[in-house]
């Protein structure tokens, strides 16, 4: 039986982790269907690529409340990220947040 970590409890797990921890999932985003993805978590944040080769880097700021980025899948070193705003939880859809800023939703989960 899988069972899949989500939002705040996905990010709280791998906290105290060293370093940058990578495990399979399934991601969302608007623009794209659902698909297989591995979320890559370090401290308070998580990343992942698009199926596009562009990365969406994703960090908390404070409770309930992160900041979204999306890195072009051709970035130089030094070239900015692409600021999607910040970002709020999903009421009752574990795992999904929302950037009204750029009208962004999108959901993580992981393979415990």
């Amino acid at each position: 039986m899988k069972r899949f970590l989500t939002g705040a409890a996905l990010l709280a797990g791998f906290a105290l982790a060293g370093s940058a921890v990578a495990a399979p999932g399934q991601c969302e985003m608007t623009g794209y269907d659902s698909f297989a993805c591995d979320v890559t978590i370090d401290g308070g944040g998580l990343t992942f690529a698009l199926p596009d080769g562009q990365i969406f880097a994703f960090a908390l700021v404070a409770e309930n409340e992160a900041h979204g980025y999306r890195i072009a899948a051709d970035a130089a070193p030094g070239q900015r990220p692409v600021e999607l705003g910040s970002f709020v939880p999903v009421e009752n859809e574990p795992g999904c947040w929302f950037g009204a800023k750029a009208e962004i939703r999108f959901c993580a989960m992981v393979a415990q």
